[in-house]
């Protein structure tokens, strides 16, 4: 069940420093001697310490829950300020691992590496947007399927939508979180964790045999909105707040697995953390510092007819990586482990204490055109690569206050070497055919060849340290636009824009406000110009077609999502096949909203804009069989109701299209369409009175840009012309 939205500010950077060149024979001394330093680093960071106290053997079941955006240090266990005593007794009865690292800093590209046990540049999920697993990439669910288990995932937050291809091996992929409303939105759709851990339970509860169910619950992404008590026990520290509430809710979940009659091995941990202002870093996804990246790690094990002890301290001090949980799991159960997989299991016989581990933060870069963020860390010590490198002795200095790659220069060219080693590729661009979409739009005469500037030539001030304050101003647009300041957010973005005119987040905000307040021609000049510069970050060519076809140059639109829609982007598809519809040319946006079906079955706009289709061409059998499947994905869908309104119209139903249109609105009281047909079916009928209200309401809340003739109309009738 829908039940919220999160702010999606798309932050983050990415970026790698030359190795330094040797000429003289005293650099090959200094090669030497660097080749040394690394032998004795993997010699310290080798200790092998004793296995963690989980049994391996293949009769049991396996729960991974994953708590998105929550600290390393914010469980109760961890010496957080979240109460978490659900989560705490995990702790006490199995392991905790007190420096465990994730990959990535934000959602889809960490949970990818979790599922697969590959890096980032391994599995090529480089961002939250603009990417799809490739078909075929083994993960815990298909390799489980493939040993009979049956498989589940039950997702809370949009970013792990069907749409990017988390789905293979799973029999069922509940990603029922609610519905979008285009290309640019300042927030993103959620489903609270009781609703989550609820489907969760239903399934498992019905399962006969071996399963693996992946929970996953959004809650405390931002914005912080604890639900009561939470909200008053938390009242000026809500993020804490929304973990507690996870912890809560995960409680029956726990008790049910408890229960069941074969053992179950849990593992819980977060995909990344929150800065919380850390390094001025209000969210996450720009900078790679431990309060991003650092992660909650419990591994235990429950057993049937008998509680599992709590042994106190169960803490463990090794390196743990998101690519150590495939092989774990398939460690407990005695399965063996994928060749080529770098990962190492951390229950089997014994354990480096000092894995090294590769970690980037690409979301800026690919956004924004900052420099790209790439690092290692060696044990305790933590290499970050950018134009302004830093490096930490995480030992010493776990808050990353002091970076010493001024006096560790040695050190800096070990780990960079390392680092190098990986030959970890730069994610260059948002999709992997951009090459081709960019062709496309140069063809169309809009990209120039002087736009964004080619991979890798960063300087000092694409650092995403020399660029907070504009990561700060993006913040602050968003949080005026929601506030209703619209004149003020439209003056902050224009600054940032005057500023970093390659900025391709902003230049869709700016766009977006411009639009949203009816000022139609500057919000597409705005993305007219950005594309002939050669921006095509944050999905302006999409939100350009979408604007032109709104406004009723669809011919216009046309050519430019044709090219940019690549066959995996969905949003672009969406807008392509309304465009077809627009034109008249039904079949092709049937093709169009089937081929997303293909790429996302639980797409309730896409069956929603199939039923449009057939209203229009007078199939009304199939407008409402494709309204029925909206309906039973998602029964909260306020636009399927509003389309349910109009084929009750068509067939002469008149009382059941209001009613279909009064619940529509009652879901989202700002689904104008249902509230426009509602109003004029209302004055059609003579029910001036009754109508008035909706009419007042329309007029006064609708968006400009594309409602300007239906206000007019309804403008007229308020003044008795």
């Amino acid at each position: 069940m829908p039940s919220g939205r999160k702010r999606d500010t798309r932050s983050p950077t990415d970026g790698r420093t030359r190795a330094p060149r040797h000429r003289t024979r005293r650099s090959i001394a200094v090669i030497v001697v660097a080749a040394m330093a690394l032998a004795i680093a993997a010699f310290v960071v080798s200790r092998r310490r004793p296995a963690v106290a989980i049994q391996s053997f293949p009769d049991q079941n396996v729960l991974l829950i994953t708590l998105d955006t929550v600290r390393g240090d914010a469980l109760g266990c961890y010496g957080g300020p979240a109460a978490t005593p659900n989560l705490d007794r995990l702790a006490r009865q199995g392991v905790r691992f007190d420096f465990a690292h994730a990959h990535a800093v934000v959602t889809l590209p960490s949970h990818t590496s979790i599922l697969t046990g590959r890096y980032p540049f391994e599995h090529g999920i480089r961002d939250n947007s603009g990417y799809r697993l490739a078909a075929g990439t083994p993960t815990i669910a298909t390799l489980l399927k493939s040993e009979g288990y049956q498989t589940a995932a039950f997702i809370g937050g949009f970013p792990l939508n069907a749409r990017f291809g988390l789905t293979a091996g799973f029999d069922v992929y509940d990603d029922r979180i609610g519905e979008t409303h285009g290309p640019v939105e300042f927030a993103m759709p959620e489903r609270r964790a009781d609703a989550v851990v609820a489907a969760a339970r239903g399934w498992i509860t019905a399962q006969p045999a071996r399963w693996f169910a992946w929970v996953h619950l959004f809650d405390a992404h931002a914005p912080y909105e604890p639900p009561p008590p939470f909200d008053r026990q938390y009242g000026d520290r809500p993020y804490y707040g929304e973990i507690a509430y996870v912890d809560q809710q995960l409680s029956p979940l726990v008790e049910l697995v408890r229960a069941q009659t074969r053992s179950t091995l849990i593992v819980v941990t977060a995909d990344h953390g929150e800065a919380l202002g850390d390094h001025a870093e209000s969210t996450h996804g720009l900078f790679a510092y431990e309060s991003t990246l650092r992660v909650p790690l419990i591994v235990a094990q429950v057993t049937p007819g008998r509680e599992a002890p709590e042994r106190g301290d169960t803490s463990s001090p090794v390196s743990a990586r998101h690519i150590d949980l495939l092989p774990t799991i398939l460690g407990a159960l005695a399965l063996p482990v994928p060749p080529g997989l770098q990962g190492q299991s951390l229950i089997a016989g014994t354990r480096d204490e000092g894995a090294v581990s590769y970690f980037e933060a690409m979301s800026a870069s690919l956004n924004r055109g900052w420099a790209p963020l790439t690092g290692i860390l060696a044990g305790r010590e933590k290499f970050v690569s950018l134009p302004l490198p830093e490096l930490y002795d995480l030992a010493s200095d776990p808050r990353e206050t002091t970076n010493v790659v001024t006096r560790e220069a040695e050190r800096r060219r070990v780990l960079e070497a390392r680092l190098a080693g990986w030959n970890a590729s730069l994610a260059g661009t948002p999709k992997p055919e951009n090459a081709e979409t960019v062709a496309r739009l140069r063809a169309l005469g809009y990209t120039s060849s002087g736009g964004i500037k080619p991979n890798a030539r960063y300087a000092e001030e694409d650092d995403p340290k020399r660029l907070i304050d504009v990561d700060a101003a993006i913040h602050r647009g968003i949080e005026l636009y929601e506030a209703g300041k619209h004149a003020e957010a439209l003056e902050v973005y224009r600054q940032i824009v005057a500023r970093r005119p390659d900025l391709g987040v902003a230049i869709s905000h700016l766009a977006f406000i411009y639009w949203s307040q009816g000022a139609i021609q500057p919000a597409i000049d705005t993305l007219k110009r950005a594309l002939t510069r050669g921006v095509v970050q944050s999905g302006i060519a999409t939100q350009l077609g979408v604007y032109l076809a709104e406004t009723g140059s669809a011919k216009e639109a046309l050519p430019l999502l044709q090219a940019a829609a690549d066959g995996i982007d969905v949003d672009s598809l969406n807008a392509l096949g309304i465009t077809y519809g627009h034109l008249g040319e039904a079949k092709r946006a049937l093709d169009t909203f089937r081929s997303i079906l293909r790429l996302d079955p639980q797409n309730v706009m896409a069956y929603q804009n199939i039923a449009s289709v057939d209203v229009q061409r007078g199939d009304l059998a199939g407008a409402r069989e494709a309204l029925t499947h909206a309906l039973a994905i998602d029964p909260q869908s306020a636009r399927a109701y509003t389309g349910l309104g109009a084929v009750e119209l068509k067939e002469g139903r008149r009382d059941a299209a209001i009613q279909s249109w009064r619940r529509a609105i009652e879901l989202d009281p700002a689904d104008y369409d249902a509230l426009f047909n509602l109003a004029s079916e209302l004055v059609s009928s003579g029910q001036l009175g009754e109508a008035r209200p909706y009419v007042e309401h329309f007029v006064q809340s609708a968006p400009k840009a594309q409602y300007s003739r239906e206000i007019r109309r309804f403008e007229a009738l308020l003044a008795g012309r």
